[in-house]
């Protein structure tokens, strides 16, 4: 499948560092990758697109003393290498040394590697991914009669392994997959057009769900939306689908990154030790968990991954830090350089049913629109679609509404959250209810 194995990836990042020491390298560190993957689209039953991809890549970043130059090259040849690793060098002898920049402290570097169950080989030819699209989309387009037209469904499969290694001995090895199958349909009434879709992904093929699953659950969602209104303007309680409440983890793990900790530019700076959320809340990070999409045994410096809890009963207990911005906050790197490694929330109900009754009457968002969002100040403001419900149960559509709060105010206000989180998701955080937010409408 790919054209290089795990032995051979490591001996040209390791000729790249011996390259670097020999220009005069203090430190340096090389990402070597590679990628192949297929992408098939089928419309009205039609092959709409076909497209394969194959990518490599090696990057090498190398330090002059604290003086970083950067350099990449798709060409895996000895003198594509030299001429990478030069190019970085003379970018290091044009920047100026900063104290902060260097690689991970050795001490923190991984030594143990688990199984994290990452990689699954997913030998589909063209037509069998055409024929899965289509028994997608013809179970979508099946449904329901309100169905009138389709973007489409969309077959993708990617696998990919890479090397990270850098001067301090450090040279470890992962390779991974993302399979995934999705469709979007148009459904129609006397009140006009509503889209929406569904999909399934996961790292391993028989973990998806069916096409016809998948398609159906497509056209289920976009039938629910028609004929939908808007509402009074008012201050009401809301609670975010299982499908968009990860973007207000999101948010919090931007404003709790080590970036927008050192600018100064998040409204979390200095929240350490601090209650910013509601009491209930407990947020960890699990990098190790079989199949997950973000596990890992070290991040992109070679820093080892831990279990870590970070929030505890509202408050934060940990930041999300790589070895920059941790000398920049004059503390110790969490082990995130290039990204968040499979975040859990617990949950009060066990279902978005049960979170609806206790709610009684309020607004369920399904779909947010616009980036309104400020991370420096907390401002939320963003369109939003979703279903107005009375008495614990849903009652209509909503549409051409705005969400209204600060951030601040929403992680206070979470009462609950549900445990039905997506098993597609990264991050494993299901539907969150907020105690009140401005809903600006009729």
């Amino acid at each position: 499948m790919f054209h290089h194995d795990a032995e051979q990836l490591k001996r040209l990042s390791h000729q790249a560092l011996e390259q670097a020491k020999k220009l005069g390298a203090t430190a340096a560190e090389i990402d070597i990758s590679e990628s192949i993957g297929q992408n098939v689209q089928v419309r009205q039953q039609d092959v709409e697109h076909i497209e394969y991809q194959q990518d490599k890549s090696l990057d090498v970043t190398v330090y002059l003393g604290q003086a970083k130059g950067r350099a990449s090259t798709g060409d895996f040849s000895e003198d594509a290498i030299k001429d990478a690793v030069s190019a970085a060098v003379n970018i290091a002898r044009y920047t100026a040394q900063d104290s902060c920049a260097g690689l991970a402290d050795p001490a923190l570097l991984a030594t143990e590697f688990g199984d994290i169950e990452s990689f699954f080989p997913w030998a589909l030819t063209t037509d069998e991914a055409i024929q899965i699209g289509k028994r997608t989309e013809k179970a979508a387009m099946e449904a329901d009669q309100r169905i009138i037209n389709t973007d489409g469904a969309e077959v993708q499969n990617d696998h990919y392994q890479y090397v990270y290694a850098n001067s301090n001995d450090f040279c470890a090895y992962q390779k991974g997959s993302r399979h995934s199958i999705s469709c979007s349909v148009v459904a129609e009434d006397v009140a006009g057009m509503q889209r929406d879709y569904w999909y399934s992904l996961a790292r391993d093929p028989r973990d998806l769900a069916l096409p016809e699953e998948i398609g159906s659950m497509a056209a289920q969602r976009t039938v629910r939306r028609l004929s939908g209104r808007s509402i009074p303007t008012g201050q009401y309680p809301v609670i975010f689908d299982r499908t968009l409440s990860g973007s207000l983890i999101s948010h919090l793990v931007g404003a709790l990154s080590g970036g927008a900790l050192y600018r100064q530019t998040s409204f979390l700076a200095d929240s350490l030790g601090k209650q910013i959320l509601a009491p209930w809340v407990n947020l960890t990070e699990n990098p190790h968990v079989k199949k997950a999409l973000a596990s890992t045994y070290f991040d992109a410096e070679g820093v080892a991954t831990h279990p870590r809890t970070v929030i505890e009963s509202g408050r934060v207990c940990g930041y999300f830090l790589s070895s920059y911005s941790a000398r920049k906050l004059g503390m110790t790197t969490t082990g995130n350089a290039g990204g968040v490694h499979n975040l859990f929330l617990n949950h009060t109900h066990a279902s978005q049913t049960e979170l609806l009754q206790a709610m009684g009457t309020g607004l369920l968002v399904t779909e947010l629109m616009g980036q309104g969002v400020n991370t420096i100040t907390g401002d939320y403001s963003r369109g939003a679609a979703g279903f107005w419900v009375e008495n614990g149960v849903i009652s209509y559509p909503v549409e051409g509404i705005t969400i209204a709060s600060r951030l601040q105010d929403m992680y206070a206000g979470m009462v609950g959250a549900a445990n039905d989180a997506l098993p597609s998701q990264t991050h494993k955080i299901g539907s969150i209810w907020i105690d009140s937010m401005t809903v600006a409408g009729d």
